[in-house]
C-alpha cells in the first residue's frame, strides 16, 4: 500500500450529542490537549472571547448554539486527528447527517443529569445504519444526576448499545472524586482545570484493592468503588477492539468537559483504538483506501466563512490515494477537470493552505459554484460515492421578497444557501413560487437572517400546508407527466430538476401511491446521484 503510514495514523471522528450535553466544550478540550488552542473559549475572562472556538457563524455566537458543522485538525501522540463538531440543535439534523458519512467514528457526549435525549436516539439511528464505531463519554459528572449503573442501563436499552466503562466515577454532584481508570488500574483525583497539561493528579495503584485508594478518597468510597469496580469487571472482562470497531460495543468515559477532566484518558484509549480510514462504496464498486489514485467526496458546503471575502468552501473528505494541490482532478456530475491552487485545512476560523491530503482527510476546497454536496472528484473515473442522501424536509414555507429590486440578491443567496444544504429549494410546477424545506423553524431564521446579512435581501415566510417531499421516478415518461400536470398545485422540481410531489397529509400520499402503482414515491433524493 503506497500510503500506508499515512493512512495508517490518521483518525476521522464526529463528536455528536443532544443540545447542551456539552459536545462544544468536550472540542475545545480536545484541542487544548492537542496543542492547537492555549485556552478554552468556555472561560469567561476579559481577554477570552466568550464564544467557543469551533462556532464562527455570528448567529452561532448570538444563540449559543452550534448550527454550523466545524472542522477541526490537530496532532496527537503521532495521530493526525480530523475533528468535526456538529450541530447538536435538532432542527440541523441533516448537517449532521451527512457529516456522519464523512467520519470513521464517533464520540457521543451524554449529559449524566437529563441521560438520553431525543437527538441522541436520532443520531444513534444514523450511526446504526453504517455500524459507526462508538465512544461514550458521559458529562457533567460534577452535578448532581442519576445514578451511574441506571444511566448506563438507560443508555443500553434506548440506543440499543452494548457497554464497556473504562473508567467509572467516584460519586457525583459536588461529592465527585474522580474517576478510577478500569482499564489502567489509576487513579484520576478531581479538579477544576481549564489548561491541558500535566498537572492531572494521577496515582498509578497496583489494583482496586490496593489500600493508597482509602487515605485518598476515605473508606467508605473506596468500598463502593471496589464493589462497583468487580461487579463491572465480573460482567465485561476485557475490550473487544473488534466488536468496537464493528459498531457493536461502545466504551465508555466519565468526565467533567467543562473542567478538563476525564478527557484525557479517553482522548489516550481514542487514539489507540478508533478506526483508520476505510475503503467505501460507490456507484461502480468498492474504492479500497490505500488504492493509489485519488477519489473524495463533498459532504459540506458552506459560504461566506469569512464575512469580509465572499467566499464558498467545500469540505471535501479524501477516500483514496494522495490529493495534491494545483493538480488537476476529474468532477464527475459536471464532467469536467478542475485544480485547487488554495485547499485548505481547518482549525475553526483560521486556514492554513496545504500541500497535500491523505485518506481521512478533510479539505476545505474554495468553490466558484462548482458543486453540490455528495459531488464526487476522482483521477479519472466516473463513480460517485453512495449513501449521502437528502432527506424530505418536515416544515414547508413559501420564500417571499420583501424588496423587488434586491431579486438578483436574493436568487444567489437563495441558490447558495441550498447548495450549502441549509434547506431544500423546490420551484412549484406551472409558477415561479419557490418553496423551502427545512427540518426545523430554526433553519428558517438562519435563512432569513443570513438572506440579509450576506446578501442584503430581506425576506418573509409563508407557511404552505404540505406534510412530505417525495421525489417521483416512473419508467414510463409520460405516465409521469401526466401525473405532474394533473397534480399541479402539489407538484414541484428540486435544484438539480428532479421531479417531487408535495403531499398534504399521509392520506394523500398513500392514496397517490396506491393509485399510481407505476410512480415510485422515494423518501430521499440518494436515488437521483
Amino acid at each position: 500500500m503506497k500510503y500506508e503510514k499515512e493512512i495508517g495514523r490518521r483518525r476521522t471522528f464526529a463528536i455528536i450529542s443532544h443540545p447542551d450535553a456539552g459536545k462544544t466544550t468536550l472540542t475545545e478540550k480536545l484541542l487544548l490537549f492537542g496543542g492547537a488552542i492555549q485556552t478554552a473559549g468556555a472561560v469567561k475572562s476579559n481577554k477570552i472571547k466568550k464564544h467557543a472556538t469551533s462556532d464562527f457563524m455570528e448567529i452561532e455566537r448570538q444563540r449559543g448554539i452550534s448550527v454550523a458543522t466545524s472542522v477541526m485538525t490537530f496532532e496527537y501522540k503521532g495521530c493526525l486527528i480530523n475533528l468535526l463538531d456538529t450541530p447538536g440543535h435538532k432542527d440541523f439534523a441533516e448537517d449532521t447527517y451527512r457529516t456522519l458519512t464523512a467520519v470513521d467514528s464517533v464520540i457521543l457526549v451524554i449529559d449524566s443529569v437529563n441521560g438520553v435525549e431525543d437527538q441522541t436516539r436520532r443520531l444513534m439511528e444514523v450511526c446504526r445504519m453504517r455500524d459507526t464505531p462508538v465512544i461514550v463519554f458521559i458529562n457533567k459528572m460534577d452535578r448532581d444526576g442519576k445514578n451511574r449503573f441506571d444511566l448506563l442501563e438507560e443508555i443500553e436499552k434506548e440506543l440499543k448499545l452494548s457497554l464497556h466503562p473504562m473508567t467509572w466515577p467516584i460519586n457525583s454532584g459536588k461529592e465527585f472524586k474522580g474517576v478510577y481508570d478500569i482499564h489502567n488500574k489509576g487513579l484520576v483525583l478531581f479538579s477544576a482545570n481549564t489548561k491541558a497539561d500535566d498537572s492531572e493528579d494521577i496515582i498509578v495503584i497496583g489494583d482496586v484493592n490496593d489500600k493508597t485508594l482509602e487515605s485518598k478518597i476515605g473508606e467508605r468510597d473506596a468500598a463502593q468503588l471496589r464493589e462497583d469496580v468487580e461487579l463491572i469487571e465480573a460482567v465485561n472482562g476485557d475490550l473487544n477492539i473488534e466488536e468496537y470497531a464493528e459498531g457493536m460495543v461502545a466504551p465508555v468515559f466519565f468526565g467533567s468537559a467543562v473542567n478538563n477532566f476525564g478527557v484525557r484518558e479517553m482522548l489516550e484509549t481514542f487514539v489507540k483504538i478508533a478506526p483508520m480510514p476505510r475503503s467505501r462504496q460507490t456507484s461502480l464498486r468498492e474504492v479500497a483506501v490505500g488504492e493509489d489514485k485519488f477519489s473524495g467526496f463533498i459532504f459540506k458546503i458552506h459560504a461566506n466563512l469569512d464575512p469580509k471575502h465572499r467566499d464558498r468552501i467545500g469540505f471535501m473528505r479524501v477516500c483514496s490515494g494522495k490529493f495534491e494541490r494545483n493538480k488537476y482532478y476529474h468532477h464527475v456530475r459536471l464532467d469536467k477537470d478542475i485544480r485547487f491552487s488554495n485547499p485548505y485545512s481547518f482549525l475553526a476560523r483560521s486556514k492554513d493552505v496545504i500541500e497535500d491530503a491523505y485518506p481521512g482527510d478533510v479539505v476545505g476546497l474554495f468553490d466558484t459554484g462548482n458543486f453540490k454536496i455528495g459531488d464526487t472528484l476522482t483521477e479519472g473515473e466516473d463513480f460517485f460515492f453512495t449513501g449521502i442522501p437528502t432527506f424530505s424536509p418536515e416544515i414547508f414555507k413559501e420564500l417571499v421578497n420583501k424588496d423587488p429590486m434586491k431579486t438578483k440578491q436574493m436568487e444567489k443567496g437563495v441558490s447558495q444557501l441550498t447548495d450549502e444544504g441549509v434547506a431544500q429549494l423546490f420551484t412549484q410546477f406551472g409558477g415561479n413560487k419557490k418553496i423551502i424545506g427545512c427540518v426545523g423553524e430554526l433553519q428558517f431564521e438562519v435563512i432569513q437572517y443570513r438572506l440579509l446579512q450576506e446578501y442584503g435581501a430581506a425576506c418573509e415566510f409563508r407557511t404552505l400546508p404540505f406534510y412530505k417531499a417525495c421525489w417521483l421516478t416512473c419508467s414510463d415518461e409520460k405516465k409521469l407527466q401526466d401525473f405532474l400536470r394533473f397534480k399541479q398545485q402539489n407538484s414541484a422540481e428540486d435544484k438539480d430538476g428532479n421531479p417531487v410531489y408535495l403531499a398534504q397529509s399521509e392520506w394523500f400520499l398513500n392514496t397517490e401511491i396506491s393509485n399510481n402503482p407505476d410512480i415510485k414515491f422515494h423518501f430521499s433524493s440518494e436515488v437521483h446521484k
